[in-house]
């Protein structure tokens, strides 16, 4: 809804382009739907009008047209010759922009605002040149036609067949400060076509077969008139956000809803208006208290008028409220409400002092809006009477309330008696039955038996408690007034108590159903998974409906197996998943409709099929059991909201699945690139070597001595052994991924691991000097001994590479805590504070450079962290000092276990 308020940024938009107007030329377009029409000639007539007041007028360019009437009104006029220029052997003339400008009249004319001007002019477009124009301040009369719209262009083409290349921008002409429509009948067009003022006779005759028809021209006039009131509509809005009128033109239909049988002629009425006028179209129902008390017949007929409504496009709105003029004209003045459609009752005004009808009530309280009154005359053909019909609701026979009644009136008196015999004077009675109506009123459930309640209990007063006593007569004079009074007040206050316990009732409601709304949204907003989301959605569905609901999931354009949510366990009836009810959940999937009963498509179903879906996107089908119970209005306004957030929810589930799925992608897509780039690159370059060396000893091993045999047969195994140590890396880290690393935990001395992996390291050892610092004590660790020695494998080996021959490796071992801590350091030259944030990332290599030129896969490193963790244990990297890098390990300390 609208507030009325003024929006900030139209309004600066419009301040500002007045200030950019101030000092500019006006430009005045005479526009038309085709050549020939008369643009020219009407151009050149106004601007002899304009010299004749006295106003400086210059022919900047007039296209030379073969009609003498037209090029007869140049005489006269001052004429800016043209710009001459050479183009492939041609002359062409074209406006002379610069010397328009050193002229500088007040009034200049342009032929041809669409012209696309020759190479060598300023500007590529004719409406550019007279853009400068304006900014100079000089006024600019042109021409244009429909087809040169840009916006227009291709509905132009679909009509003719004709693309026109040349157009203009919408902002040109929607700015102009002045277009006048240059019109003529299509016959009397193509009768000066015939004539030979337009084109020359070979020209005519090809124009009237194929671009001039009859029915070419009056589509092109229709969309010319739309485009001109489009651009009215346009400048009116900007007038009304200067002026911050109250009115508005783009209108906004409002039909009052009923369940009056007429009520679908005012609907239709309703229809019509807003589809002439292309405004908004909105039903309006005012529920009152009398409401629930609206029999099934009217029930039934205001469903039919608000279906019928929802048919023809209006969007169902209702507010509650027991003044329905000020409810009507209140809405209608927050909504920006234009055109109010309503029926006219076949009450009306008998004399002067009756009461207004509902019709004069709207027009007086919504004095600036038109209210459009379209007779009630089916009433006396169908037989609908409201009153008589209010009547009958009005009595109704209802035991409980009856026996209410009486119970009330019983205690009502015995209280009176009390007060009696204690003194109190009739006032205080009185007031005690004055309190029973109003408890009569709250307590039963139809009006009539408060006003039965008045009447009995004035009548009781009078038998009980006025003299002479125990009958109807009363000897003082101002009993009768008493009793009238006594009848007023007890009515009265039973009315209102019986109106604000329907209002409460009302507001309670409605409180009820929006919280469900609210709730929605919040567990939609913290649950996790499709699951999640469909079951909130459809349990808060059983509480604001109190029916069982079915939903269907889909998933690749199929329809899943249905989930039920029921209110009660063994309300569970298999007929509302049988096949004939999810044909129709199948056919609302595949059309995007809803069906099913209480709708006009499939509607012997057991349930009501509404899609869940945004825009075209379906995620599922709601399934309602209906019982033959159609929905209300504002229930089923909350549930399509409630549907609207579950289909949000869905989709924004899906988003954030399908970016996951695209992470977990490229993540696999890096691994398959990291370990390609490994089986082209790392791994060749060892079985190269092996290879290379077999062959050598295969080919040339006699002509080798021992020595080089010796190197040849090393290299070999160091080579194997480093693919060997690289295949187990490659196994251990599939496992850690695929979450199958198995650990066996024991307790196990970690001098024991360090033996065992320096007896596995690289040969390269010997050139290194390795030394152990073992702990005073035996160092227990709960371990899984064969894991933990691979780790150590990788970081010494890895220390090996990145070291030069000579360097220096320390593997240290100590007690601090409950940790076992393990530190191999080295004295080459270190890692960088920028590697180090990346050292322990799978495939990660760094950039220092290896002893023996052999590339690393980058897993070692990444395993180890992986195994450490596994363990419970944590793995960093420090310097050592005064230069070097320090692996620092720990492990959980393991108790010796003594066995009896």
């Amino acid at each position: 809804m609208s507030d009325g308020r003024q929006n900030p940024d139209e309004l600066l938009k419009i301040i500002n382009q007045e200030d950019k107007q101030r000092n500019r030329g006006r430009l005045k377009i005479f526009f038309g739907y085709a050549a020939g029409v008369g643009k020219t000639y009407a151009m050149l007539e106004a601007a002899h009008e304009a010299k004749e007041n006295g106003i400086d007028v210059v022919a900047g360019y007039i296209e030379p047209h073969a009609r003498p009437k037209t090029m007869a009104l140049l005489q006269g006029l001052e004429t800016i010759p043209t710009l001459k220029i050479e183009y492939n052997g041609i002359t062409l003339n074209e406006f002379d922009l610069d010397q328009a400008m050193a002229r500088k009249p007040q009034l200049i004319l342009v032929d041809e605002l669409a012209h696309t001007n020759a190479k060598g002019c300023r500007h590529t477009k004719r409406y550019q040149d007279i853009e400068e124009l304006l900014k100079a301040g000089i006024d600019v009369y042109t021409t244009v036609n429909v087809q040169h719209i840009e916006s227009l262009n291709d509905m132009v083409a679909s009509i003719t067949q004709v693309l026109v290349r040349e157009r203009i921008p919408d902002s040109i002409f929607d700015q102009a400060d002045q277009v006048e429509l240059v019109d003529i009948e299509p016959q009397d067009l193509i009768d000066r076509l015939n004539e030979g003022d337009v084109y020359s006779e070979e020209q005519a005759n090809r124009a009237i077969q194929n671009f001039f028809t009859v029915e070419n021209l009056t589509a092109l006039r229709e969309i010319a008139l739309r485009r001109c009131a489009d651009r009215v509509n346009r400048l009116t809005g900007n007038e009304r956000i200067k002026s911050r009128g109250d009115y508005h033109t783009d209108e906004h239909i409002l039909v009052c809803l009923s369940s009056s049988p007429s009520n679908a002629k005012i609907i239709r009425t309703a229809a019509r208006m807003a589809s002439a006028f292309r405004g908004a179209f909105t039903a309006l129902f005012v529920e009152t208290p009398d409401f629930p008390e609206m029999d099934e017949q009217d029930r039934n007929r205001l469903r039919t008028n608000m279906r019928l409504a929802e048919q023809l496009g209006a969007k169902i709105e209702i507010v509650y409220g027991d003044d329905v003029p000020f409810q009507i004209a209140e809405f209608a003045r927050l909504s920006g409400v234009s055109k109010i459609v309503i029926g006219r009752s076949l009450a009306t005004k008998k004399n002067v002092f009756a009461k207004p009808t509902l019709t004069e009530k709207v027009i007086s309280l919504a004095p600036n809006l038109d209210v459009h009154v379209i007779p009630d005359s089916n009433q006396n053909i169908t037989g609908y009477h409201p009153k008589k019909a209010k009547q009958n609701r009005f009595f109704v026979f209802s035991l409980p309330d009856i026996l209410k009644c009486f119970a009330i009136l019983g205690i009502s008196s015995l209280i009176g008696y009390l007060f009696k015999s204690l003194g109190f004077d009739e006032a205080n009675i009185i007031a005690v039955y004055v309190l029973g109506v109003l408890v009569t009123s709250v307590m039963t459930t139809h009006q009539i038996y408060s006003l039965i309640s008045s009447i009995v209990s004035v009548l009781v007063f009078n038998f009980l408690f006025t003299d002479p006593k125990f009958t109807f007569q009363a000897y003082d004079q101002g009993y009768p007034v008493t009793f009238v009074i006594m009848f007023i007040a007890a009515f009265i206050t039973g009315s209102l108590a019986n109106r604000l316990k329907n209002h409460a009732k009302q507001s309670a409601q409605a409180a009820y159903r929006t919280k469900i709304l609210f709730d929605t949204n919040q567990l939609l907003q913290f649950a996790k998974g499709q699951n999640e989301i469909i079951s909130a959605s459809c349990i808060q569905l059983n509480k604001l409906l109190g029916k069982d609901i079915i939903f269907y999931p889909a998933q690749n354009d199929t329809l899943k197996d249905p989930m039920t949510f029921f209110i009660h366990q063994n309300s569970f009836d298999p007929s509302y998943i049988n096949e004939n009810e999810q044909a129709v959940a199948k056919w609302v999937f595949k059309n995007n409709k809803h069906a099913g009963a209480t709708t006009e498509t499939l509607s012997n179903s057991k349930c009501l099929y509404l899609a869940v879906r945004v825009t075209d996107q379906v995620y599922g089908v709601v399934g309602i059991v209906m019982h033959d119970e159609p929905l209300e209005a504002f229930e089923k306004s909350i549930l399509l909201s409630i549907l609207g957030e579950f289909a949000l929810a869905m989709e924004n589930e899906k988003n954030a699945r399908e970016k996951e799925e695209a992470a977990v992608r490229a993540k696999n897509e890096e691994l398959r690139a990291n370990l390609l780039r490994a089986i082209s690159h790392d791994l060749r370059t060892p079985l190269t070597s092996i290879s290379g060396n077999a062959n050598n000893l295969i080919v040339n091993g006699e002509y080798f001595d021992e020595q080089t045999k010796l190197q040849l047969y090393t290299d070999i195994y160091d080579d194997s052994m480093w693919l060997i140590n690289l295949v187990e890396n490659l196994l251990a880290v599939t496992r850690i991924e695929q979450g199958r690393l198995n650990i066996q935990m024991s307790e196990d001395l970690i001098d024991d691991a360090i033996d065992e992996a320096l007896r596995h390291v690289n040969r390269k050892r010997v050139e290194h000097k390795i030394s152990v610092k073992r702990s005073d004590e035996y160092l227990l660790a709960k371990m899984d001994a064969k894991l933990i020695v691979q780790v150590l494998i990788n970081i010494i080996d890895n220390a090996i590479k990145y070291t030069p021959k000579g360097s220096s490796i320390v593997i240290e071992s100590k007690k601090q805590g409950n940790n076992a801590i393990v530190s191999i350091s080295d004295d080459g030259p270190g890692i960088s504070d920028e590697v180090k944030a990346h050292v322990f990332d799978m495939f990660y290599c760094g950039s220092n450079k290896i002893a023996d030129s052999r590339r690393s896969l980058g897993l070692g490193l990444s395993l180890c962290k992986s195994i450490i963790n596994a363990h419970g244990g944590t793995i960093s990297v420090l310097d050592n000092q005064p230069h070097g890098t320090i692996f620092r390990f720990t492990l959980p300390i393991g108790e010796v276990k003594i066995h009896e």
